[in-house]
């Protein structure tokens, strides 16, 4: 029982960060993707590209999280969804790294 609480209420502080997201972004979108033992990653895209995550201890609080929050949830991070992410310079170096003589991680 006591379990039970502690995952309504993560459940509940999530939704509260994801609603405070989509307020400064004029909405927004997500994706559940399971990352291992660390839990489901939250992936939020703002309507207007804004982008951002949050990680859930499981997949069951992500989910319900989401549902508290209102949050339009896609199956996939197909193209058409990924299509609506903004990415400014910093990502671009960040993603390439070494490749395009972006900052190193060493």
């Amino acid at each position: 029982m006591a379990e039970t609480k502690q995952a309504e209420r993560r459940a509940t502080r999530l939704a509260k960060e994801i609603r405070a997201f989509s307020a400064q972004h004029g909405g927004s979108e997500g994706h559940l993707a399971h990352i291992g033992r660390a839990g489901t990653r939250i992936v939020l895209v703002g309507t207007d590209g804004g982008w951002g995550d949050l990680v859930a201890p499981t997949y069951e609080i992500a989910r319900q999280a989401a549902e508290k929050a209102g949050l339009t949830l896609h199956e996939e991070f197909d193209g058409e969804f990924a299509a609506k992410v903004v990415t400014g310079p910093y990502e671009w170096t960040r993603m390439a790294g070494i490749q395009i003589g972006g900052p190193s991680d060493r």
